[in-house]
């Protein structure tokens, strides 16, 4: 255990880098590189990595689990997708009928000339016929 201290080198950003290591890894969680002596640093990347992906193998899920979690994951998608359509297909239904609403309330407000009797008359005007 001590031997793994005496060659083991953590150095931080901007840290000095020890004579004769090389990174073996980087650590991004705690920001820094681990160091080791030039041969060694190659194979404790690569028994690190092996080992790593092995426990990723290990703990992966069977492929009845991976099947369900992919359907699950698309129907999460699908669902997302419709809310998204319904919410605009609403924001765009409530502007339609605000602009539909706003000319009706503008004919209403409007008083027309036809509708106006003496309009017919002034003038010596003779009233429209109807036929």
């Amino acid at each position: 255990m001590k031997l793994q201290w005496i060659v083991r080198r953590e150095v931080r950003h901007g840290g000095v880098i020890p004579h004769g290591c090389r990174m073996a890894w980087y650590e991004p969680q705690r920001r820094l590189g681990v160091y080791y002596p030039r041969p060694i640093h190659w194979l404790l990347r690569v028994v690190r990595e092996v080992t790593y992906r092995a426990r990723l193998a290990v703990s992966a899920p069977s492929l009845e689990c991976r099947e369900v979690f992919e359907m699950q994951r698309r129907h999460r998608e699908r669902e997302r997708l419709a809310e998204e359509y319904a919410q605009g297909y609403m924001v765009g239904w409530r502007e339609c009928f605000q602009a539909c609403l706003e000319v009706v309330e503008d004919e209403i407000g409007c008083v027309h000339d036809a509708y106006d009797v003496k309009g017919w008359f002034n003038g010596g005007a003779n009233p429209p016929r109807e036929n």
